[in-house]
C-alpha cells in the first residue's frame, strides 16, 4: 500500500501502540493485561507498520526475527522458573524483591515480572510469523 497519508501517520501510531504495550506489560502482574496484551500491542504496532511500508523496509527495521522473539520469549519464561528453586519453593511461585528508588519510594520486582516478559515476547514472534505467513512477507 502506497498511502502517504498513512506512511506520515505511522510513526505517531506505532510509538502510541508501543507505549500501551509497555504500560499493559508493567502493569499485569498485579491487575489484567500483561504479557498477552502487551504483546499484542506491540505486535500491532509492527503490523501497522508493514501495511504502511513495503516487504523490504519492514525487514529491514526487524531487527529480530519472528522465531528470534519466540525462542526469546521462551527464553524468559524458563528464567521465571529459577527464583522459586532457589528459594525451594513451589515451582512458579511469585518470589518479590524490594529495589529502593531514593526519593520516588521502593519498587517491588517480581518473578511474574519476568514470566509477563517472556509472553509478551512470544507473542509478539507467534503474531508476526502468522501475520507474515498470511501476508506472503517473510
Amino acid at each position: 500500500m502506497n498511502s502517504v497519508i498513512l506512511q506520515l501517520a505511522t510513526p505517531y501510531v506505532r510509538s502510541l501502540l508501543m507505549f500501551f504495550a509497555i504500560v499493559a506489560l508493567l502493569r499485569g502482574h498485579n491487575y489484567p493485561g500483561g504479557g498477552f496484551i502487551g504483546g499484542l500491542l506491540a505486535a500491532l504496532a509492527i503490523v501497522f507498520y508493514s501495511l504502511a511500508f513495503d516487504k523490504r523496509q519492514v525487514q529491514k527495521n526487524l531487527k529480530i526475527k519472528p522465531e528470534g522473539y519466540i525462542a526469546i520469549g521462551l527464553g524468559f519464561v524458563l528464567l521465571s522458573f529459577l527464583p522459586s528453586l532457589f528459594k525451594s519453593e513451589v515451582l512458579m511461585s511469585g518470589i518479590w524483591v524490594s529495589v529502593p528508588l531514593g526519593l520516588l519510594g521502593e519498587f517491588e520486582l517480581g518473578s511474574p515480572l519476568l514470566f509477563d516478559v517472556g509472553v509478551f515476547m512470544a507473542v509478539i514472534g507467534v503474531t508476526l510469523k502468522f501475520f507474515f505467513t498470511l501476508t506472503n512477507r517473510k
